[in-house]
């Protein structure tokens, strides 16, 4: 089960996280309380081990903004929200593949309406799905919850079982990442319930906002990772 820890503001977290097991940790440059800038990463990944992967989580920015982010903060991934612009996946593999980097994950996220009738937001769901299995440069899907005004990050819960057909039927096409809501004591339902390729978590694993509990980190990679029957 591929893990990743979000929402890292700071270096004694990343490492934290990383040596209790993540595969990867995000730094959210999009608009949110936990947002870092370039600068503030790149002072935290040359820190970390090599095999953890660094992912930006990007929102409504630019091509040239996420290609320089990537560069200056040294990151080995990126999260892009939305299905508005999917070539923009193409165009940074094409970039970063002309530059001779090494290969840089590109998950594209989905959005789930928590506010939403049942049957409109499954409906949106997937047809988001079908949207993102025709791009190839995408190498996973997020699912995460959202509402009319906040996008993403909203620490709730979308219908795991209204979505386990749509999550069912993508999966042998898609790796399917499942986020929002997600906490320790519900992490194992979820799995059990999705069966997605990998899991997300940022406020689900905090202290206080912006900064994690270490415990909480330590629990949720425990259950993420026990077996499910």
């Amino acid at each position: 089960m591929w893990v990743k820890i979000c929402g890292n503001t700071n270096l004694e977290d990343a490492l934290h996280a990383a040596r209790a097991g993540a595969d990867a940790l995000g730094f959210v440059f999009a608009k949110s309380p936990r947002r870092v800038t370039a600068e503030q990463v790149a002072a935290i990944t040359p820190h970390l081990p090599e095999a953890v992967e660094k992912i930006g989580v990007f929102a409504g920015s630019s091509f040239e903004e996420i290609t320089a982010a990537v560069q200056t903060a040294g990151l080995t991934g990126v999260q892009l929200h939305g299905v508005e612009d999917l070539p923009l996946a193409s165009r940074l593999r094409a970039f970063f593949q002309a530059q001779g980097t090494p290969a840089l994950r590109i998950i594209q996220v989905l959005h789930y309406r928590v506010d939403a009738e049942p049957a409109e937001a499954l409906a949106g769901l997937e047809q988001q799905l079908q949207a993102v299995q025709r791009e190839s440069a995408i190498d996973a899907v997020l699912v995460d919850s959202r509402t009319a005004t906040v996008s993403g990050g909203t620490g709730l819960r979308f219908d795991w079982q209204a979505a386990q057909r749509s999550f069912a039927q993508a999966a042998p096409q898609l790796r399917l990442v499942a986020a929002g809501g997600l906490k320790p004591e519900n992490v194992a339902e979820a799995i059990r319930t999705l069966h997605p390729w990998g899991v997300d978590v940022a406020s689900g694993v905090e202290a206080t906002l912006g900064k994690k509990d270490p415990s909480k980190v330590e629990a949720f990679l425990r259950n993420a990772r026990q077996p499910t029957f």
